[in-house]
This record gives structure tokens, C-alpha cells and sequence, in this order.
């Protein structure tokens, strides 16, 4: 939306309505040491195409300008996004993230959000969705407390491969509350150490994520056998839901409760927000899920409607009896998700994500035959980790300085990975992006 200053005299017709004699008049109940008394020293003005030159050239020189080439991940994904779910995104009667509480007003919202959850459900493999949370670290913090509702015990196991800022937020989600979290470490592969699951009696539940934080794929179909065994919950954390389009779903391979972010399916990265927190699960635990919920009924005529439904009303007033303090859900969000996946389709899913598979495949072997160590070998999607030899810091700020993010340094997350890096690649990146980082790199 365009900025349209007052004029004088828009200002003088605005005072006059509300019964002001001037601009100070108005402000006047603020305190004077409150108050600026001098201009604010501004440049002269710009004419409109003046200032989208100032702004196009400031933006050139951050790293989200199109002239940098990222190959970082982690949580926050490049990809294409359809032109038509951009465009029917834009149109006003979607704009809105009111929660839908009176059906006979706002029957096209909860259509839509019916939609969502059914196409979530499919893609993850579950039996039932919510109309989705903030982001992927709330909806994990938050399956995690359902589990602990479901099964009355006060314990969770967490993979260390789960994404460092989620476990944090786990942390605080619990640190009030007295719940304890106890994190399994991982292996020389890159997958999470299961060994110590086999005293689980004491566990809520099992939380793993699979792409983990490394890339790699973990065995979810082994954790669940082991964590149901000791009627155990296994709670399947994902960052990239593009994965299974080529992998197994969450719920095929024995997850309760599948969750994670959504900011692939058709959501810009916008300097990290905002999110969009997918929560799926088993039909059986559908009364513990927090958030919201549509559903399918049919009114006085017979004719077919969606209602806010398993919801009590204390959800929303009495928080000491609510399965959550989730107040809402990200509509808008979830509307793009939504809009994404149904103008991709399966079939399209699948395709984009056998590209990403293929392009990272492909600059994991050019780096191998660079000489560069990949230290974890299992299979992993389009995340994956380099190590790179002493004064790799150096190379990582001069690759900078020529607008390459070469990946993520892991090492403020996990202090014995130094010098070691997280790649990502997505559909996005080209054969010859891809030549030129290895070729910097190495030179």
C-alpha cells in the first residue's frame, strides 16, 4: 500500500471533527518532558520513484537481497511460490486471523481452514489436524505438554537433533510448569542415540525429527516400536514438510503426534517470520489437541456447514481447564499453506520434492570430489553437513564479501562441531550457483 500524506488542509478538517484547534491542542494531555519540541532533522523530500531507488539500493546490500546466493536452511526455507496462491492470497476478504467464533458469519473461513486441515493430514500421514499453531517450535513445545495430558506422566525424552531453538522453547514452555526434559544425544552417523530409550515406563513422550537438525533421516518406524513397547507417545518434529513428498509420512511410520513449521508450503521467508506451526495427531487423542478446531455438519435445511468444534467454551475464558493458552490460530498463514499445496497437487509435491533431493545430491558429490569431508553419510533430503579444514571462518567471510551465505556454522549450537556447516539447497539454486560455491570454496 502506497503512503499517502495529510495535506494542510486534511489536517485542519480532521482537527475540526474532533473538536481540536491545532496539532499541539490535541497532544497536549502528554507530558512536555514526554514530548519532542524541536523538528526531527529529516533529509529533503524524495519523489515516489526517488525513494523505491533508495529503498531498491539499501536492499542490495543485505543478505535477503536477490544478489546473495544462501545455501543456509535450518528452519527457514527458499522456495518458488505459485503465482496463483500469491495472487489469491492478496485478495481482501482472506486477510483476516479473527478466530471464526459465530459459523452463520464466516462460513468461507472455515471452510478454508477445513480445507488446511485436511490437506495436513494427508501430507502427514495423520488422522486429524488443527487449524495450525504460531510456528513449528510452539506446536512442538505444545505436543509434548498434550502428551504429557494424555498419558499423566511428568517426563519427556528430546533428541539433541531437534533444532536448537525449538529445544529452547521447549525449555521455556516447561520451566514453570516442573515438567522434566531429558535430552538423548546423537551418534558419529548423525542420528539421534536411541540406546537409553529402553527404560521408557517413566516417559510421556519421545520427541525425534526427522530431517533432523543435521539433515539426516532418522529411523521413526524403531523409536515408535520402542516407545509404544513402554506405551510411550512418539511425537515426530519436522522443519521441512517438503520432505514428505519423497519420504515417509510422520503417521506411516507410527508418530501420535506429528508438528513442526509450515514456512515451506507457499510462506516468503521475510527475514524469518511470520511462521506457520503444523499439528496433526491420532483421531483417539483429538480432546487433548490445543488450538482449534473445524469440523464438518450440516444444518436445520440439511445443507452442509463448518463449525469451531471439540472446543469447549472454557477454552477460551477459563485457561486453568483449556488444553492449551493457544488463543488462535495463524489463519492467514495457513491459508497460504493451503492455497500452496492445492495448486501444486501430489503429484506436483512429489516432483519438487525429488528436485530438491536431486540438487543437493548433487553439490554433496561435487563437494566430495572437491576434497571436501562430509562427516555424517546417512540419507538425508536437501540439508546436510560439511566439515571444512582449520580457518574456515576466513573462507566463510570472504565467500560473504562475494554474496555467498555458505551455510550455517554450527558451532555456537553444539561447541564440538567447529568448523563444521549446514548446506541447504532447495529448487532455487541452479547447477551453475552451485559449481561457482564449490569452485569458491576451493580456490
Amino acid at each position: 500500500m502506497r503512503y499517502l500524506p495529510h495535506t494542510e488542509e486534511d489536517i485542519k478538517e480532521m482537527l475540526q471533527t474532533v473538536g481540536s484547534e491545532s496539532l499541539d491542542a490535541l497532544f497536549s494531555m502528554i507530558p512536555e518532558n514526554c514530548r519532542r519540541s524541536e523538528d526531527m532533522n529529516l533529509p529533503e523530500s524524495l519523489t515516489e520513484w526517488e525513494l523505491d531507488k533508495l529503498m531498491e539500493n539499501l536492499s542490495n546490500d543485505i543478505a535477503a537481497s536477490p544478489e546473495y546466493k544462501s545455501f543456509v536452511g535450518a528452519g527457514s526455507y527458499e522456495h518458488y511460490i505459485p503465482a496463483s496462491a500469491q495472487y489469491l492470497l492478496s485478495r481482501s476478504e482472506f486477510v483476516t486471523s479473527y478466530t471464526p467464533y459465530q459459523p452463520e458469519m464466516t462460513q468461507g473461513t472455515l471452510q478454508a481452514i477445513y480445507e488446511y486441515q485436511t490437506l495436513v493430514s494427508r501430507l502427514l500421514g495423520m488422522e486429524v489436524a488443527n487449524a495450525s499453531i504460531y510456528d513449528g517450535a510452539s506446536a512442538l513445545a505444545e505436543a509434548l505438554l498434550m502428551s504429557i495430558r494424555i498419558t499423566r506422566k511428568n517426563k519427556v525424552a528430546v533428541s539433541q537433533l531437534v533444532h536448537p531453538l525449538y529445544r529452547q522453547v521447549i525449555k521455556t514452555y516447561f520451566k514453570p510448569s516442573g515438567y522434566e526434559i531429558v535430552e538423548l544425544p546423537y551418534l558419529e552417523s548423525g542420528l539421534t542415540d536411541i540406546s537409553g530409550l529402553k527404560d521408557l515406563e517413566d516417559f510421556a513422550a519421545v520427541a525425534v525429527q526427522s530431517p533432523n537438525f543435521f539433515g539426516c533421516i532418522e529411523d521413526l518406524h524403531t523409536v515408535g516400536e520402542m516407545a509404544h513397547e513402554k506405551k510411550t507417545l512418539l511425537v515426530a518434529a519436522f522443519t521441512e514438510p517438503l520432505a514428505f513428498g519423497l519420504f515417509k509420512s510422520p503417521g506411516s511410520l507410527g508418530a501420535d503426534i506429528a508438528c513442526g513449521e509450515g514456512q515451506s508450503l507457499g510462506i516468503p521467508q521475510a527475514f524469518g517470520g511470520p511462521a506457520l506451526g503444523l499439528f496433526a495427531g491420532k483421531l483417539k487423542y483429538v480432546r487433548h489437541m490445543p488450538g482449534r478446531l473445524v469440523g464438518e455438519t450440516v444444518d436445520r435445511g440439511g445443507k452442509r456447514g463448518y463449525v469451531l468444534t471439540l472446543a469447549t467454551r472454557e477454552q477460551h475464558i477459563r485457561r486453568e481447564k483449556a488444553t492449551s493458552n493457544i488463543c488462535t490460530n495463524n489463519s492467514l498463514c495457513a491459508l497460504a499453506s493451503a492455497m500452496y499445496m492445492a495448486s501444486t497437487g501430489g503429484t506436483g509435491i512429489r516432483s519438487l520434492a525429488r528436485l530438491n533431493y536431486d540438487k543437493s545430491e548433487y553439490l554433496k558429490s561435487a563437494f566430495r570430489n572437491a576434497g571436501i569431508g562430509i562427516p555424517f553419510e546417512g540419507a538425508t533430503f536437501n540439508e546436510f553437513v560439511v566439515k571444512l579444514s582449520g580457518g574456515s571462518r576466513k573462507a566463510y567471510d570472504r565467500l560473504l564479501k562475494k554474496k555467498i551465505i555458505a551455510g550455517l556454522d554450527l558451532a555456537p549450537y553444539y561447541s564440538e562441531l567447529e568448523n563444521h556447516y549446514l548446506f541447504c539447497v532447495t529448487e532455487t539454486k541452479s547447477r551453475a550457483e552451485m559449481d561457482r560455491l564449490v569452485q569458491e570454496m576451493t580456490s
